[in-house]
């Protein structure tokens, strides 16, 4: 993992190929069909499966409104019956794409919100189809996330200090001109004349993971045109990146054991004994990989060093329906064979069967890197890496170090902003208990923050909640959007029986 939020929302639809694969308003009034951004008109074209798409004209600098303008990817599927207005999506990252994850609209909000409301997704500046940030080849890319992101000797510190260096100076070189303009600030203004552009007079947002941090930031921005904001898998604004790589490698240590206590009791969990045990079985496994790395039978060449096998272990771990196949990819690779964990690392980091990447690791880092300040010696991270380590053993290094390039970024990070939205109407925000990326205690802190949040806990495993399973969550959070019925204040919904 190379951030502090990875969202996987798309990924986990392909768990179950990637194991085959391996042998295994009301109120706000409904605006136009089109509108205005900037003095732009949207024009919709059809582009298949009975979505609309369109490109919005953003300043590259909205410190300089008239200057030079970059082109947002922006995608609707048109309201089915008595249309309210549009919900915006957003579904993590940061860099994970907007207009993707409206392609999955079936899936993503319910059926009752798609009968009320144009589902837009858009890819956030730096994104996808949105001025993209890019910074090094496939190949390089590769050699990049395979690094060993958990070094316990000066030289593997050398090789992932110079790795890092490599990727930041390519951003520079690729992309040098976009890297000061990707910060989620930026991005919550572009939503704004989004906004604007599909014709509402107050947003109504569904923000998941990094989602969340975006939709905050708008709220705090423009806390007078919220209508209604589901912020679910929330980040805590007020920590800083080092305290969020820590949280957030102890949420992937407690969703770890709860996968493992759950393995236990099926018929074809490759570990017994207890979940201490197996969590130590799986430490030598990555220390194996780390000696030698497991086999790869896809043919690409790759060799699965420890980094992508713990990036394959991360991955199913945010769905708890992809559970049976992070058994079988472990049984495999406690006897060698990597195969399953790498393809199931590829999901995670979005690249593409074909070998080719989205843009998704390297506009992950351009975000991360501007939005707050990092320590810009190597020394804070090894200091830093031990002491996650000893809540984290299994993830704490690991995701410490993925966030190194950000002390050679040529773009600087400003002070992180409070955030409160003060005047905003009532914020929706939900937790899910066992989530391993958005750890629960950053969206009781997110709720907190906000002057007008409101919380919902989920008991439950995985990233996010609604449309997990929960017809508790998945309840609260229509009649929120459609009628802005507002759940009372740390509400908490049951655990999937």
């Amino acid at each position: 993992m190379r951030s502090h939020v990875v969202a996987v929302l798309a990924a986990v639809a392909l768990l179950a190929s990637a194991c085959t694969g391996t042998d295994a308003n009301a109120g706000s009034g409904s605006g136009t069909a089109g509108g205005e951004a900037g003095g732009t008109s949207l024009g919709w074209e059809e582009c298949g499966g009975g979505f609309e798409c369109a490109k919005l004209p953003v300043p590259l600098d909205h410190a300089k409104p008239d200057g030079e303008k970059i082109e947002l990817s922006v995608i609707r599927l048109p309201a089915s019956g008595d249309r309210i207005g549009s919900i915006l999506l957003n579904p993590g990252g940061p860099g994970a794409s907007g207009v993707k994850y409206a392609r999955s609209a079936r899936t993503a909000v319910s059926a009752a919100v798609r009968d009320r409301f144009d589902v837009v997704g858009f890819d956030p500046r730096g994104v996808g189809e949105s001025a993209p940030v890019r910074c090094l080849s496939t190949s390089e890319l590769d050699t990049y996330v395979g690094l060993d992101s958990s070094p316990d000797s000066p030289g593997e510190i050398t090789m992932l200090e110079e790795g890092s260096r490599r990727f930041a100076s390519g951003c520079q070189a690729r992309s040098g001109r976009l890297l000061p303009h990707v910060g989620t600030a930026d991005a919550a203004r572009d939503m704004d004349l989004l906004r604007a552009a599909v014709g509402d007079s107050r947003l109504t947002y569904l923000g998941k993971s990094y989602g969340t941090q975006l939709g905050a930031a708008y709220a705090d921005l423009f806390p007078s045109h919220v209508r209604a904001l589901v912020l679910d898998g929330a980040v805590d604004p007020s920590l800083g990146p080092l305290e969020l790589n820590t949280a957030q490698a102890r949420g992937f240590e407690v969703a770890l054991d709860a996968f493992l206590g759950d393995c236990l009791t099926a018929t074809d969990c490759p570990f017994s004994g207890s979940v201490s045990s197996a969590r130590a079985e799986i430490a030598a496994l990555l220390r194996r990989a780390d000696a030698a790395p497991l086999t790869n039978r896809t043919g690409d060449g790759r060799t699965v060093t420890e980094a992508w096998t713990t990036l394959g272990l991360i991955t199913p771990l945010y769905d708890r329906q992809a559970w049976p196949v992070l058994r079988q990819a472990l049984g495999q690779a406690l006897k060698g064979d990597g195969t399953t964990l790498l393809r199931l690392a590829d999901l995670l980091i979005d690249r593409e069967p074909n070998g080719e990447y989205t843009n998704q690791t390297e506009s992950n880092l351009a975000v991360n890197c501007v939005d707050v300040p990092y320590p810009r010696d190597s020394a804070a991270y090894a200091t830093a890496a031990r002491e996650s380590a000893k809540d984290a053993p299994l993830f704490g290094a690991y995701v410490m170090w993925s966030s190194l390039p950000c002390a050679y970024w040529p773009a600087k990070g400003g002070p992180r902003a409070k955030i409160d939205a003060p005047g905003a109407p009532p914020i929706m925000v939900v937790g899910t208990e066992r989530d391993p990326a958005t750890p629960y205690e950053w969206s009781e802190a997110l709720a907190s923050q906000l002057s007008s949040g409101v919380l919902v806990g989920f008991d439950g495993d995985g990233h996010t909640a609604y449309l997990t399973g929960s017809t508790c969550v998945d309840r609260l959070v229509d009649d929120y959007l459609i009628d802005l019925t507002v759940p009372k204040d740390g509400t908490r919904c049951p655990k999937i029986s």
